[in-house]
């Protein structure tokens, strides 16, 4: 079990790269220290019991979860915003008025986004996710710490329990075998 000093610790060595995580993340620096501070009250709340060797994995965990749910929190207030801001009837033609006609959607938003690019999207982070999915078990755990939870190589060494050499390996074959892969099913990126 993780004393207050480890646990204390641990939050202030990951405070700075999970801030930067979740600026890239969000785009905005207030948001991101909420969402910073969110996850390390969750960690330390829930989690401070844990052993100190588990708290990397767990933060990340809940970095990356509390970056999702501001997102759908955003999506719903945003979509609320956007029917509202749409509706611009005139007073005097009150009688002509019609919602459909006068909605606009905001220029960029996923609401502006045709059927067709919506569809394009999610048929490639399918396809991505399933190739990902068909990595080799130590390929895919090294790729995910390393591309998408945003961990360094001695990091991700030490939670796979192997050499910073195999790390290397594992995410040069599993990067090498993602872009054929996506290459084969016509997907550039």
């Amino acid at each position: 079990m993780a004393s207050d000093k480890e646990l204390s610790d641990f939050l202030q060595s990951v405070e700075r790269r999970a801030f930067k995580q979740a600026a890239f993340a969000v785009r905005r620096d207030e948001s991101a220290l909420d969402i910073v501070q969110d996850a390390m009250i969750k960690l330390s709340e829930k989690y401070g019991d844990k052993p100190a060797a588990e708290l990397p994995l767990l933060f990340q965990r809940i970095l990356q979860n509390t970056i999702h749910d501001y997102f759908r929190r955003e999506k719903v207030r945003n979509t609320w915003v956007t029917l509202f801001s749409g509706l611009r009837g005139n007073a005097d033609d009150s009688d002509q008025y019609d919602v459909l006609e006068t909605f606009e959607a905001e220029e960029g938003s996923m609401a502006a986004e045709s059927s067709e690019d919506k569809v394009s999207r999610d048929q490639v982070l399918n396809a991505i996710d399933d190739e990902v999915q068909k990595l080799p078990g130590r390929q895919r755990e090294a790729f995910l710490l390393r591309y998408w939870q945003d961990m360094d190589v001695a990091e991700t060494a030490a939670i796979m329990g192997c050499s910073e050499g195999s790390v290397k390996t594992h995410c040069s074959r599993a990067t090498h075998t993602l872009a054929h892969a996506l290459k084969s099913r016509g997907i550039r990126l």
